[in-house]
């Protein structure tokens, strides 16, 4: 099955790669063309992901969010480690069934849905299924009358880089009557969810979900359901510099004190959560390439400039917001909790430095990574940007608007994931891994990814290059 779903996704072999261990891997980059942006992805960083979560969390259930990242290679490794995983229309929870997943491994964690997509779930299977108002138990009640409920819970997450409690769930006041509907409908509610945004900036935020929860649960028992299963959505931050650690909300933190006191373990109720960016941010490292520039100068700008002014440097990239930069251009600082540290630890260190706007490649003036200028030494067409954590809502946002293709992702592979999915799926090519990469025509010098290491800034910058021209630079 695993092998079917991931052939099945090769209809543009430009877009997806994957870079096996052996010596053939080294004319993979020198098959594409010089100026295409593309990512490196480390399959193995997604198992160590994994085992983390479940050590931070042990009584928490995974359930992955496909929404972040739907690389079929993702989600047969996180397939073959048992993950769960959370679903938001057909064509997701198609993905995950063709997989061969069992269908009790999938929550449908959209509160509105489709008929058509609700009738399908009904199918195939798919039980656990979110509501966040009456008139989505009206539809439930028509299509897929056997399916288990969750009330999906609005929550304070003002605080985070992404909410989504303007769009989703129920007032705490709303749920009483919602749970009396339902019961009323003849549907069976096992329990309540929530999600405090994506990228939460503030801990504190569970605690109050959570203890929320627990008054769903004593409505629910009210009247008459059996609950039993609590999901605590995602929001858990991908990196170390984005804010608050993933410690310190887990076992070290608020998640578990909370789960402790509300809904401890002789309860019995089953916990989830839906996490996402937490297994993928870290997973890619994007390269793109400066396809063109010039200096925006003011009026009387020379004269300016010949007496120490400065012009603002405008840098044309081949990915911007239509690809890779979907989310992530809009709040500079929340992309990079501190995008000049990187910066600064890499190249700033060269002055002079120059305000610098970084466009994509199309047609629309709005087409830029950052709505800030960032200040950067002069950098020359060819040069390559290296931009770190960028597995999360990247390749699974961006579109061909223009005709820009998204970047290609380059997959690596070692021991770990190589025996999750097994010879049939990852032939066989040698020993070692190892993967080129290139730029403005000249091509750097081969680098082998150690195991258990995943690629960073740091390893790519350690390329020494063979040519001339276009150099490689970490943002």
């Amino acid at each position: 099955m695993l092998k079917s779903a991931v052939e099945g996704k090769r209809h543009n072999p430009r877009r997806q790669q994957l870079v096996l261990r052996g010596s053939g891997t080294s004319s993979l980059l020198e098959s594409e063309a010089l100026q295409d942006p593309f990512m490196l992805a480390d399959l193995d960083m997604l198992a160590s992901r994994h085992q983390a979560f479940c050590q931070a969390l042990p009584q928490v259930s995974p359930f992955y969010a496909v929404k972040c990242n739907s690389s079929p290679w993702v989600l047969c490794v996180l397939a073959a480690l048992g993950t769960g995983f959370d679903c938001a229309s057909q064509v997701e929870l198609e993905q995950v069934l063709g997989l061969g997943v069992a269908p009790s491994r999938i929550i449908y964690a959209n509160p509105s849905k489709p008929a058509s997509h609700i009738r399908y779930a009904a199918r195939h299977g798919v039980q656990l299924l979110t509501f966040d108002s009456e008139e989505e138990l009206t539809k439930v009640a028509q299509h897929h009358p056997g399916a288990r409920l969750l009330l999906r819970l609005r929550t304070q997450d003002r605080q985070s880089t992404f909410p989504l409690s303007t769009k989703f769930g129920a007032s705490l006041e709303a749920c009483g009557h919602l749970l009396t509907s339902a019961r009323d409908l003849g549907l069976a509610v096992v329990g309540a969810s929530f999600y405090v945004g994506s990228n939460c900036q503030t801990p504190q935020s569970f605690t109050q979900a959570i203890a929320d929860c627990r008054c769903v649960f004593e409505m629910g028992h009210g009247a008459g359901h059996d609950m039993s299963c609590l999901d605590i959505g995602g929001g858990f931050p991908g990196t170390e510099d984005s804010g608050p650690k993933f410690e310190e909300m887990s076992w070290q933190g608020v998640i578990s004190a909370a789960l402790a006191q509300d809904f401890p373990e002789e309860r019995g109720v089953k916990v989830i959560a839906e996490p996402g960016r937490f297994y993928m941010e870290s997973f890619c490292t994007a390269a793109v390439n400066i396809i063109a520039k010039k200096a925006v100068l003011e009026p009387g700008g020379w004269a300016r400039m010949a007496m120490g002014g400065e012009a603002t440097l405008m840098y044309y990239l081949n990915d911007g917001h239509y690809g890779s930069f979907r989310l992530g251009h809009r709040n500079l600082l929340s992309f990079f909790s501190d995008p000049l540290s990187y910066v600064t630890q890499e190249f700033c260190s060269q002055p002079p430095l120059f305000p610098c706007t970084l466009y994509g490649p199309t047609c629309d003036a709005s087409d830029r990574l950052f709505l800030e200028d960032v200040r950067l030494p002069e950098l020359d067409v060819g040069d390559w940007l290296v931009f770190p954590s960028m597995g999360a809502y990247t390749s699974s946002m961006s579109c061909s608007f223009n005709g820009f293709l998204p970047a290609t992702i380059c997959y690596t592979m070692g021991v770990t994931a190589w025996d999750l999915l097994g010879e049939d799926l990852c032939l066989p090519l040698g020993t070692g891994m190892q993967i080129l990469a290139v730029g403005s025509g000249q091509v750097y010098s081969e680098v082998t990814k150690s195991e258990g290491s995943g690629w960073s800034s740091e390893s790519i910058l350690d390329m020494k290059r063979l040519g001339t021209r276009g150099s490689l630079y970490c943002l």
